[in-house]
């Protein structure tokens, strides 16, 4: 008899499935995985600590670093927690303006996802597509708060401004003819909810077109279906959220179930998979953004008809208007407490939570009555999921712990945290 030994592989840092800085050691018989076992750590971003050491409206920033696909849905987190801490609520039109965010970041979350997994498991062009329309959404956040990543758009009592009434245009330049700009600024003509109006009436039809090249696809199912499988109720049991639950056949989404914000004015549906396997997830995923994509145009109809406030009027959370700050001494020294000190919140304990792009996204929050928190805890969707990769992954080929670990989303700021 041959003596058969089993070898240990590091997969990552440097493979370019790894998704980010994980260094996963898999224990292997052959072609076989006996063992996976994720060792995080390497990019510690120690963002609780840091939040601890700075008022509360500084660490808005620090949220979209985490994961940084998702960026306004962590904000939403933190900002939830400190109204429900301070006791606002902030107007409706702002409201929706976050609903609306949200699904954008879902979009922007799972067209990154999307392209990724497709390129991890083989299909280069897929990423090409998402990312045609990645960049339309890339420029709704840039309108909104100057950068397409960062944003930083949402406050405590609202967020930074209402929707602009007009979109940045391109110009002509020596790598683009007038004729280019000019078909490039077509869908600039008017604010911002037009451009969104124009982006939602054509994306069903490219998420056809994705589904067109994957969905059906031999290869596509050969490498997704039936691996990576977690029955409903071991999902559960391993605190899976989002996506990675609903793949499994359990219909749970905070939007629907603990509804925050205006979800419960919206009418959408949870897509959910039966088998718990890649391609389910893939599925749900798919179905999320054409939910999302209706979630935004009622919420394009909503703020159309109806102006408004978009930030409390409390010089004690909201910075006075710059005008204001200019002829009234008063609103400078508000201006100046909230930018230096930042507000006191009550002390006390709160937890809020979304539904995040990738799963319960939850903040825990404890004041002890000064103006940085005394405990910042961040739950994050990802950490759960990866936890469960060892579990998922034995008995399965090396090739398909790139899908189960492309199909389960992992962005490392938040796990890292």
């Amino acid at each position: 008899m041959a003596e058969l030994h089993n070898y240990t592989l590091n997969f990552g840092p440097q493979h370019p499935a790894a998704h980010g800085v994980l260094r996963l050691v898999l224990e292997i018989e052959g072609e076989v995985i006996r063992h996976a076992d994720p060792h995080i750590g390497l990019l510690h971003r120690a963002t609780e600590k840091l939040a601890e050491t700075k008022p509360y409206n500084q660490s808005i920033g620090y949220m979209d670093r985490l994961d940084y696909v998702s960026m306004m849905c962590n904000e939403h987190g933190y900002v939830l927690a400190l109204e429900k801490l301070l006791g606002i609520t902030p107007p409706i039109r702002a409201q929706y303006i976050r609903v609306l965010f949200d699904e954008i970041t879902r979009l922007l979350n799972h067209l990154l996802w999307l392209g990724a997994h497709a390129l991890d498991i083989g299909a280069m062009a897929v990423f090409l597509y998402t990312f045609r329309e990645r960049e339309d959404l890339l420029d709704s956040y840039e309108a909104v708060s100057g950068a397409r990543m960062h944003a930083t758009y949402y406050r405590p009592g609202g967020v930074y401004r209402d929707l602009p009434n007009k979109m940045p245009q391109y110009e002509p330049s020596a790598w683009r003819s007038e004729k280019d700009t000019k078909e490039m600024n077509e869908n600039r003509q008017g604010g911002l909810l037009d451009f969104l109006q124009a982006f939602c009436d054509r994306f069903p039809q490219r998420i056809d077109e994705y589904e067109t090249l994957l969905t059906d696809n031999r290869i596509w199912k050969q490498r997704t279906v039936d691996v990576g499988i977690v029955t409903a109720e071991r999902a559960l049991q391993l605190g899976f959220t989002g996506p990675m639950l609903r793949g499994s056949g359990v219909a749970w989404d905070l939007r629907k179930k603990q509804p925050y914000e205006v979800y419960a004015n919206l009418n959408f549906d949870i897509p959910i998979g039966k088998n718990g396997d890649c391609y389910d997830r893939y599925l749900v995923r798919v179905e999320e953004m054409r939910q999302s994509n209706r979630i935004i145009m009622q919420c394009i109809d909503w703020l159309r008809k109806n102006p408004g406030p978009v930030m409390l009027d409390d010089a004690k959370v909201a910075p006075p208007r710059r005008a204001a700050m200019k002829e009234d001494m008063e609103a400078m020294i508000h201006h100046f407490k909230l930018f230096t000190e930042g507000y006191t919140i009550p002390a006390g304990e709160a937890y809020a939570a979304v539904e995040h792009p990738k799963g319960e996204f939850g903040v825990y929050l404890v004041s002890d009555g000064a103006n940085k928190p005394y405990r910042l805890k961040i739950r994050a969707p990802g950490f759960s999921h990866l936890a469960a990769l060892n579990e998922m992954s034995r008995g399965h080929m090396i090739a398909d712990v790139v899908s189960i670990l492309s199909s389960q989303d992992i962005v490392f700021g938040e796990i890292d945290r």
